[in-house]
């Protein structure tokens, strides 16, 4: 029986050098996956900065986005008004409807409405390209976000209906919290905290 203890001992020593010897040798990524090509980088890399200069050709009004609004079924989520549904408040409501359902949270009401918080008019197009509609986000066309960004902002009075959102139009909104916001001083590196003195 001893000796079949002396032989177990080696053989449990190996194979948890072989486990590390194994392990040690991984990535980073602990041998799961590969690293992204290039080009898989720059179609992730949607973000679009507050001058805009990432946005894509295309244009749209807010009567277009009016009956995108429709069609795309925003109002199942956010209400036929854009306001007073379980989903966030789109569109600042006229305060009569004193019966709405509980907001989901993050709750996004008539105070923080996107269109009327966001300091730049940019953020929006952004959200809505990449997080809308719900479970089939990124399927819109970028006409579609402007229109659909155009008819937010014109139904919460920062631009006019007929005026025309796109690539140049759009970033010079001026949005009524702009200065409700502090840019930071100097742009982020690749590497270093994002908070001065933050570790």
């Amino acid at each position: 029986m001893a000796w079949r203890k002396l032989l177990l001992v080696p053989l449990v020593v190996g194979m948890y050098q072989s486990a590390y010897e194994i392990s040690s040798a991984q990535s980073p990524t602990f041998g799961v996956g590969r690293a992204p090509t290039p080009e898989q980088v720059r179609s992730w890399d949607i973000s679009i900065s507050p001058d805009g200069k990432e946005l894509p050709a295309g244009k749209g009004t807010a009567v277009e986005g009016a009956q995108l609004y429709t069609q795309k079924g925003c109002a199942g989520c956010h209400g036929r008004t854009g306001s007073g549904s379980q989903a966030p408040t789109l569109i600042r409501s006229d305060g009569t409807n004193k019966n709405a359902p509980p907001c989901l949270a993050p709750c996004i009401n008539d105070n923080n409405v996107m269109a009327l918080h966001s300091p730049f008019a940019t953020v929006i197009w952004d959200y809505i390209n990449r997080g809308m509609p719900l479970g089939k986000e990124g399927s819109l066309k970028p006409d579609e976000v402007y229109a659909l960004t155009a008819y937010l902002l014109f139904k919460n009075g920062v631009i006019q209906e007929q005026d025309v959102m796109d690539a140049q139009s759009l970033p010079k909104v001026p949005m009524p919290n702009q200065k409700g916001f502090a840019m930071p001083k100097e742009e982020w590196k690749h590497g270093t905290p994002r908070l001065s003195k933050y570790p």
